[in-house]
């Protein structure tokens, strides 16, 4: 499951985990979870590190469990792996492809795209602070255009575990479909390189079955999904969205009842935020999520424009109450 900022948190993982992997034998969850980014400069200063590791909570079912760190000055880097590895983390990755322009006002993110040796540097830095733990990168194909043949064979060479690869360039953003035509040249040049380090591709996945497909078409060794998880924490679960209880089988809920169930879990959802991340973070983050837990049924649009004038999870378990209640 891809980081992403104010969506991935603890309350959202823990939805994913509970949801994701309903069957007996366990599978279904996400291979590895990701944190939402956190700032490394951040992490390194006692007083401003406080407010931060709110953003590292995590539970034991969500192992394996990677924190995502950005930066640029590798002696904080080394700072928070050592954080990092402190706090039981399984991995950690270093952002090096968010185009806000803040991060990169730091020379991080998608930045690093343009300073090379800072970003070997910056990898350095982690393995040296992490003692060992794994040591990952998420990046974009270019700053402005196709760089694949310069800058992927430049993160190789540190001999990173994995280097996930969003297929488009900093400048596209998502405004253009991804390029996954340049995933086999990609995993060709980690193959010639002669590392172990795992490709993994990201961007416009649709579901497992596209995830799978593109993995056989392309021979990456994995896929990050990110927008293909909202509304839908069933996903990883690899069954109806949603699906039903199996007291009642696997085909017999209706189209209500289905609509019942999702707008039932984005209560418990934002319960969740509520109880663990209220104290921390404002209400309106959780919102975000509404729009895609309210789609695809009659009044949705209604549904949702009463939700975003909410202000607590009360309020949002009566409205959705109200919505049931009339269907």
């Amino acid at each position: 499951m891809a980081p992403m900022a104010d969506v991935t948190d603890c309350a959202f993982r823990q939805i994913i985990a509970k949801y994701g992997s309903p069957r007996p034998d366990g599978r279904g969850k996400p291979d590895i979870f990701f944190t939402e980014f956190v700032s490394a400069d951040g992490l390194a200063h006692p007083v401003a590190r406080e407010k931060l590791l709110i953003d590292f909570i995590y539970g034991e079912n969500e192992r394996p469990i990677v924190a995502q760190i950005f930066g640029a000055n590798p002696e904080n880097i080394k700072k928070a792996l050592a954080l990092c590895k402190e706090l039981g983390f399984d991995g950690i990755d270093i952002n090096m492809g968010c185009p806000d322009k803040t991060i990169e006002k730091q020379c991080a993110g998608a930045a690093m795209m343009k300073n090379p040796a800072l970003a070997r540097e910056v990898i350095r830095a982690a393995k040296e602070g992490g003692g060992g733990l794994p040591i990952s990168v998420k990046t974009r194909i270019g700053y402005n255009k196709n760089e694949i043949e310069t800058w992927i064979p430049e993160l190789l060479k540190e001999d990173i575990a994995a280097l996930t690869v969003h297929l488009r360039t900093r400048k596209e953003m998502s405004d253009v479909p991804a390029h996954w035509d340049l995933m086999k040249r990609i995993v060709e040049i980690r193959d010639n390189m002669q590392v172990k380090t795992l490709i993994l591709g990201n961007g416009d996945v649709a579901d497992l079955d596209d995830a799978r497909r593109k993995c056989e078409e392309t021979g990456c060794d994995g896929i990050m999904l990110g927008r293909a998880i909202f509304g839908n924490p069933w996903l990883f679960a690899d069954l109806p969205h949603p699906p039903p209880s199996p007291e009642r089988g696997r085909d017999t809920l209706s189209f209500q009842e289905r609509v019942g169930v999702r707008l039932r879990v984005m209560i418990e959802h934002t319960k969740l935020f509520e109880k663990m991340l209220g104290k921390h973070k404002n209400f309106a983050i959780m919102k975000k999520h509404y729009k895609a837990y309210c789609n695809g049924f009659d009044g949705a649009k209604e549904l949702r424009v009463k939700l975003m004038e909410t202000e607590n999870a009360e309020q949002v378990e009566s409205v959705v109450n109200d919505f049931l209640g009339n269907l």
